[in-house]
């Protein structure tokens, strides 16, 4: 299986991070792993990267119920960032969210590539890195 460069968990649940990242590490999905606990400090730490002349991650894993800064408001800030590989980059909203009017808005972010709900199995894992492969 191909591999993505880097992913980005963006997420306050420290369990489903912890689980999210052993289904990685099993499927040897990506070659470096990228935690932020709410949008704020992804922001910051994409915006970093950019200054550094860095690549931001090319798949993100975005809650949407976080504290400081949701997944929302990080959508809102991430599309203003001057990112180079802006082809390169999928998002995924993984959420515990089934509210009906998250998955309209959802569609408002050509970004966004889908809405899974949590927890994400090694299959919605394999599916992901698949899309993302022929993307690229």
């Amino acid at each position: 299986m191909e591999r993505v460069k880097t992913t980005c968990i963006i997420d306050d649940d420290p369990i489903y991070i912890y689980g999210t990242k052993r289904i990685i590490e099993e499927l040897d999905f990506c070659d470096k792993l990228i935690e932020y606990h709410n949008g704020q400090d992804a922001i910051d730490g994409m915006a970093q990267m950019v200054k550094e002349g860095k690549d931001i991650p090319s798949m993100i894993f975005l809650d949407l119920n976080m504290p400081v800064m949701n997944g929302w408001d990080f959508l809102e800030e991430f599309i203003n960032i001057p990112y180079n590989n802006k082809e390169d980059v999928t998002i995924y909203i993984i959420s515990s969210s089934i509210d009906p009017r998250d998955l309209v808005k959802v569609k408002d972010y050509n970004i966004v590539h889908n809405y899974v709900l949590k927890p994400v199995s090694p299959d919605e894992l394999r599916t992901m890195i698949e899309q993302a492969v022929i993307k690229v």
